[in-house]
């Protein structure tokens, strides 16, 4: 196999070191009161800085949008103070990041949400999924249904998240429509049975998802833009009942914007590489993202056969600061300590060591 996955690459307007991947990671690690992320969280990601392109972990894009207890966000002042901190860091270091936009929808609790409201999502209907409270894990609540009219305001609240990123100092955004968080929750016919025009068709159900793509443009180049789809999973309770058909029509849709790329989660999140995503890889004309199960063999082949252009990790990224390096040597990886991934300190998090420590 050639050293392709290892070479720079221009995603959009993106010019990339290399096509290796720092995937958004929850981390459960900021202020849980203010949302705003810390100086472990400056050392986290410019430890990190020789992926091609970090992604950050989701941030919420309002108070409404949170769904886990010490997740950040990316809409007050504050917030975009903090992360600042952090992109001058990556910067420094010649990385390239960008933040990912998170509403949760009806992954979340009362207790998360302000005024002990229930969570809103397209349909009243509950995920039953686990989330991470004060409390520990938690059932998600109940979620009240969107009204129409609210549209609008969801929309505008993607765009001030966006505003704030750029203010923020990121090289881009990611918009989040996977993993059965808001948008995807929307997109697919299971956790969607509205009659207005945000149900029903596929084209209504995908209403929500273009309406706030064309938002973000007009804050963002579409070539600093790049968007995250789960068609084949059903995580967080998230089902479709014709995949092939509904992410078709998105995929397709999607071709009249240039956008930096297309991040897809092949198979089920997490678990097995299931489904139609070469074929939806194939109707995109633009930079294509794999997601799911990657390690260097499977990177490396894939991207010679062209089957995709930059390929995202997860967990490797957080037990290998130097995970490009260490696979470019086909050197030793750390191991992760699992109890460490979601909440606490230093411990797991800025502390795993590098190859010329090891």
């Amino acid at each position: 196999m050639s050293d392709k996955l290892f070479s720079p690459v221009t995603a959009g307007d993106l010019d990339l070191a290399n096509r290796m991947v720092m995937a958004p990671l929850t981390r459960n690690r900021a202020d849980d009161d203010t949302g705003e992320v810390s100086d472990m969280h400056v050392d986290y990601y410019s430890q990190r800085a020789g992926a091609g392109l970090i992604i950050t972990e989701a941030a919420q894009i309002s108070a409404e949008g949170k769904g886990y207890v010490g997740t950040p966000g990316i809409y007050t002042p504050g917030q975009v103070a903090a992360w600042k901190k952090v992109t001058d860091a990556v910067h420094d270091k010649g990385g390239k990041i960008v933040i990912q936009l998170w509403h949760v929808g009806r992954i979340s609790h009362v207790s998360l949400q302000p005024d002990g409201q229930p969570p809103v999502a397209p349909s009243a209907i509950g995920a039953e999924s686990p989330t991470f409270t004060r409390n520990g894990f938690e059932t998600t609540s109940v979620p009240r249904a969107l009204e129409t009219d609210e549209m609008p305001r969801i929309v505008a609240d993607y765009v001030h998240a966006a505003k704030c990123a750029k203010e923020a100092g990121f090289d881009g955004i990611e918009l989040h429509a996977a993993n059965g968080y808001l948008l995807d929750q929307f997109i697919k016919d299971g956790p969607n049975t509205r009659s207005d025009a945000y149900g029903g068709s596929i084209e209504n159900r995908a209403r929500l998802l273009f309406e706030v793509l064309d938002g973000l443009t007009d804050v963002w180049p579409v070539g600093k833009i790049g968007l995250r789809l789960s068609p084949y999973s059903g995580f967080n309770a998230a089902e479709d009942s014709d995949p092939d058909a509904t992410f078709g029509y998105v995929v397709e849709r999607l071709n009249a914007y240039p956008l930096a790329y297309l991040h897809l989660i092949e198979g089920e999140t997490g678990g097995d590489r299931n489904g139609g995503f070469d074929a939806l890889r194939e109707l995109w004309r633009g930079t294509y993202m794999a997601n799911n199960g990657y390690d260097r063999d499977l990177a490396m082949a894939r991207v010679d056969e062209g089957k995709v252009d930059l390929v995202a990790f997860g967990r490797p990224f957080i037990a290998n600061p130097d995970l490009v390096e260490r696979l470019r040597r086909d050197a030793p990886l750390n191991e992760g300590d699992g109890d460490t991934y979601y909440g606490g300190g230093r411990e797991g998090y800025t502390d795993y060591p590098r190859l010329d420590a090891a």
